[in-house]
């Protein structure tokens, strides 16, 4: 397979500390998140996402988002980032000295308006000069699209809306943007499908993030590389969902992920072992088991050494 030969590397972006954790109901002590963070850190991602500040009334579980900032230990190769909804955010992401933030919006109208109060089109309005002042602060601004694929309230998104929403975005600056399968029922040939019409001329600049719901989260990822796509998000143990979309399950799981990008040859710089023994601390403090088939292969291993 020549696109396999042409993959030597591959970059997983860590989005367990806010994407998955966003949706836990009970209120996770920062102590607890401090660790977790830390933890992954020393994994050797390149990219943590660690929090968001969004308004507590929205996400009561990322309230403690300076707390956090105030706690993240620089590591030699790692970023972290922060997402930010608004100016508000975006100030306080700067003042708590993130170099990166994230920005986020979607490809299907309704879930838009839904999860941000916003049309599509007000939403990259508005980020417009959010982008130019992060920019000009000499953070780097990664964009969030999310249901690329399926919306859970309109169905399936038409590929000319992630097209056109994706250019819109790297028209404003970002430097990235994220595709989402927010409810996790994408398959690979859809997968196809939206990077035909959007890598034209942003390959290099887009990453896939994946959720599980329907198992095809691998197999995505699968179709992601043989496009040529090279950074993909994933949830420590697959920890995850949206609290904005009925339905959704966890994200892809890291383990899972690094398994398999390992097992075919693809380095990725992130020690699984490590990451599996941060979501199996995480766990134990959440009193369940996460839904990583890779983390439940390795636990009783990892639990006798």
């Amino acid at each position: 397979m020549n696109w396999l030969r042409a993959t030597p590397e591959v970059k997983v972006v860590e989005v367990g500390p806010r994407d998955g954790l966003q949706n836990e109901s009970e209120l996770i002590p920062g102590e607890v998140k401090q660790r977790f963070i830390a933890a992954l850190a020393d994994a050797g991602f390149s990219e943590i996402e660690a929090t968001s500040f969004v308004s507590p009334r929205w996400v009561p579980q990322l309230a403690d988002a300076a707390e956090i900032s105030a706690s993240l230990q620089p590591r030699d190769g790692l970023i972290y980032t922060a997402l930010v909804p608004n100016e508000k955010g975006l100030d306080l992401a700067l003042a708590a000295g993130y170099r990166r933030v994230a920005v986020f919006t979607a490809a299907s109208e309704a879930f838009c308006q839904k999860n941000t109060n916003r049309s599509i089109a007000e939403s990259l309005r508005d980020f417009g000069p959010l982008i130019e002042r992060a920019r000009r602060s000499g953070a780097g601004v990664r964009g969030y699209v999310s249901t690329a694929w399926y919306c859970p309230f309109s169905g399936r998104v038409d590929r000319d809306n992630v097209r056109r929403v994706t250019h819109e975005l790297l028209a404003l600056g970002v430097d990235e943007v994220s595709l989402g399968d927010t409810v996790g029922l994408a398959v690979p040939t859809e997968v196809d499908e939206v990077l035909d019409v959007v890598l034209n001329d942003a390959l290099g600049m887009i990453a896939l993030h994946f959720h599980d719901t329907s198992g095809t989260a691998l197999a995505n990822v699968l179709a992601g590389l043989r496009n040529g796509v090279m950074t993909y998000d994933a949830s420590a143990g697959g920890l995850g969902g949206c609290p904005y979309a009925p339905g959704a399950t966890g994200n892809l799981a890291t383990e899972d992920l690094l398994y398999m990008l390992h097992g075919m040859g693809i380095k990725t710089g992130v020690n699984l072992e490590r990451v599996a023994r941060a979501s199996l601390e995480l766990a134990g403090h959440l009193g369940r088991t996460l839904p990583s088939r890779t983390l439940a292969r390795m636990k009783r291993t990892l639990q006798a050494s």
